[in-house]
Parts: C-alpha cells; structure tokens; sequence
C-alpha cells in the first residue's frame, strides 16, 4: 500500500502541470512540492476560492486514451452545473518527447459544489483515470491531494508551486506523429487500432492499399507538379480552375474525393485519429499526382503544407511565438511524401477574406470558425505555413482581380517550371 502510494506521489511530483484559461491567452503552469509555497498572481487567480480538481483519462495505448479524454470532456461538459469552468490542461515531463498527457481541470464556483460528486461519479464509473483535489491555506498556499478510495493514500498532502514558463510549448513534445505525421507507415497504424472502434478504419485503410502508395516517393514525374494553398476564401478554387485551362493541367485536391464520404466520422474524432486520417489523404493524394504528372501538369488544390499548418497551429496554444522554432525539424517534409514541384500561398487581408466568406455563405469547419473569431490562431497558420521546408511556401498576394493573381502566379509558374 506505502509504495504505491509513494509511486504516484512521485510521478506527479515529477510532472509539470499546464492548464488553459482560452485559446487567446497563455498557458499557466505549476508543479507540486512536499512543502508549502506562495503562489504568483496567475495561480492565485486560476485557484480562486472554489473547489477545483485535475482529473486524466489516461488508458493503455494512443488510441484508446485519445478517444477516453474525448469521452470524458464531453460528460463532464453535459453533467457539471453552472457556475463551473471546465478548462484544457495537461502534464508533461520537462524536455521529454511523448511526455505530454492531456487532462482537464474543473473549477467549481457553482452555488451548491457539485462537481466534486460528478467527478467521483466518473471516477467509480471508470471514466476517470487519476483525480486530484485541490485546496486553499488560511496562509495562501494551495494543498493537493489524490482523489482514491484508499485512506492513506487521501491522507498525503502536496502544494500547488510556481514553476518557469517553459523555453518552449509542452504540446511541441507530442506533435510528431501525434499531430503532424511524417510516414505512411506511422499514419496507417493509428487507424489499424481503430479497426474495432470506428469501422470506416479499415475502409479507408483499403484506399490506401488500393493505391499502391510504397513507390510514390521514388516516382520520376515528367511535368510540373504546382501546389495551391490558403486559408478559406483566398481565392485557391478560382485560381487552380484557371490554372487548369491556361496549362491543359490535371486538377486535384487534398483531401482526395474518394474520402469525401468519411471525413464528417472523422472529424468527430480526437485530433490523433482526426490527423491521421488526413495524413494518409495527402498520401493517396501522391499516388493520383505521381499517376497525373506522367502525362500532364498537375494542379493540386491543398496539400501536406495545410494538414502541417492547421495542426500545428491547433496544438500549440498561446501566442505566435509558441510555435516551434524557425528550422525545427516538425517543418521537415515528409521523407515517403511525393514532393511538388512548386507551392504557392495565397494571402489576402483578414478583411478582404471575411468579405468573401460572407459572400459564399456556406457552413464553416470548427477551424475555420477558429481563424474568424481567433485573431491568434489565425496568425500561428499562417506563420506555421511560412516556416515549412523542402519546399517552402511562395507568398502571392491573392487581393487583386483573378486575373491579375492568374496573370501574376502564371509567371511564376514559368520561371520555377520551365512551363
């Protein structure tokens, strides 16, 4: 019983704890001690004077616990009462690589505290993994305990410490091959786990097979392949139809029609499952290029550049500066990944886009929605673009009449390609 006990004090002794209040501020974080400590404004604010817990849904396996914290995020959405926050947090070792643990962190102001009860609930029901309870000194200090139906173990006592902001974002542990994947190979498996649990799995694992994806990589391509990429509503559609009539080119897109079908399952999903669904269109998007490009140019509307950007984006929080740093190698394109000849990045004005996103007036993506309301999350995409390499992003000022951009990405398009 005493080791156990002493076990898991020392592993979350030795973990640093991040907690989000939004998406448009930075991250707080702290770790926990055997002694008291003051704490800085930013933990006397997030601490308040309710009750509060950390809770994880850690299970055995990437998938499994991926799709355990998505569960367990959204009953405590439905269950908690007013009166309680429910923010994103996480736990990670300094500088460790696949260290990162996402959690959630309740706050219960509400009148009559409940959330301890829903908490215990999904504890006892197996929803809950690790539980800890928080709370405050007459001196100032914060104490931590374990949630368990063990008493020596609720008897032991840590405190809420103030630690330094990381030189760099704690999700940047996790991104490779959890965020952003760099191998056909690392993207299939994640959907092979998901065979018993989401059966459109194995039928887009099927696609990927149909299209004989091992050799793309290697395939010697006899005309150009130009890749097309943007946020919404920067012109990419209008200008890679122009682009097909003026070069007698091949048009595609990323993700492939052929998951067209899938894509609403799979963005229900967590962002592990959700990436690496969209990896793998980026694969089978390849395999058509490497075809296409044997007797025509090939125009592609979207490809590696934007799955890397929006995922980048998404899992680093805070501000632009979070973003993993200029020549990291997250930036790195994908070594199995059939590489295009040229990619161009068309940029408008927030202004001018939300113009035109008014003006189409179709449904939004969550991400999309993100880049509308989310000043910060739209500059870290676009900066996230910017920073990939081999190849990298041509900038093009997309404001002026299609002609004008046409004309403009025509030029460049004969001096990088010889078209």
């Amino acid at each position: 019983m005493a080791s156990r006990s002493i076990s898991r004090l020392a592993q979350w002794c030795s973990r640093i704890f991040m907690v989000e209040i939004n998406q448009k501020t930075e991250p707080i974080y702290f770790a926990l001690s055997s002694k008291p400590s003051a704490l800085s404004p930013e933990l006397d604010a997030l601490f308040g004077s309710g009750k509060l817990f950390s809770v994880c849904a850690q299970c055995d396996g990437r998938v499994q616990s991926a799709r355990s914290h998505a569960h367990l995020k959204r009953a405590l959405a439905e269950k908690l009462p007013p009166g309680c926050d429910l923010l994103d947090a996480a736990f990670f070792l300094p500088d460790v690589k696949n260290s990162f643990v996402r959690g959630l962190f309740v706050r219960d102001n509400s009148a009559l505290y409940s959330a301890e009860r829903v908490v215990n609930q999904l504890r006892q029901n197996g929803s809950v993994a690790s539980v800890l309870a928080y709370t405050r000194g007459n001196s100032g200090d914060c104490a931590c305990s374990i949630v368990s139906d063990e008493p020596a173990e609720r008897k032991r006592r840590y405190y809420v410490t103030p630690v330094p902001v990381p030189l760099r974002h704690p999700a940047t542990l996790n991104i490779i091959n959890s965020d952003v994947f760099y191998r056909l190979e690392d993207a299939c498996k994640v959907l092979q786990e998901c065979n018993d649990v989401i059966p459109e799995s194995k039928a887009v694992l099927e696609l990927v097979e149909e299209q004989k994806l091992e050799s793309v990589s290697n395939h010697a391509k006899r005309f150009p392949v130009i890749v097309i990429e943007g946020l919404d509503a920067t012109g990419k559609t209008t200008l890679t139809c122009s682009l097909q009539k003026a070069l007698g080119a091949v048009l595609l897109k990323s993700p492939p029609q052929c998951l067209g079908d899938f894509r609403q399952r799979f963005d229900a999903e967590p962002p592990l499952i959700r990436r690496a669904f969209y990896a793998l269109g980026n694969y089978i998007t390849a395999a058509q290029i490497a075809r296409e490009s044997a007797h025509a140019p090939v125009i592609t509307d979207r490809y590696w550049h934007s799955t890397a950007a929006y995922a980048i984006a998404t899992a680093v929080s805070g501000r632009e500066e979070n973003l993993p740093a200029v020549g990291s190698e997250i930036y790195e394109w994908p070594s199995d990944l059939l590489r295009p000849s040229l990619v161009l990045l068309l940029s408008v004005n927030p202004e001018e886009r939300q113009r035109r996103l008014a003006n189409r007036g179709l449904d939004k993506t969550e991400e999309e929605s993100q880049l509308e309301i989310n000043h910060l999350f739209r500059c870290k995409v676009e900066e996230a673009y910017k920073r990939i390499q081999n190849p990298a992003c041509i900038i093009v000022d997309a404001s002026p009449s299609p002609d004008h951009v046409l004309q403009e990405v025509l030029c460049l398009i004969k001096n990088k390609c010889n078209l």
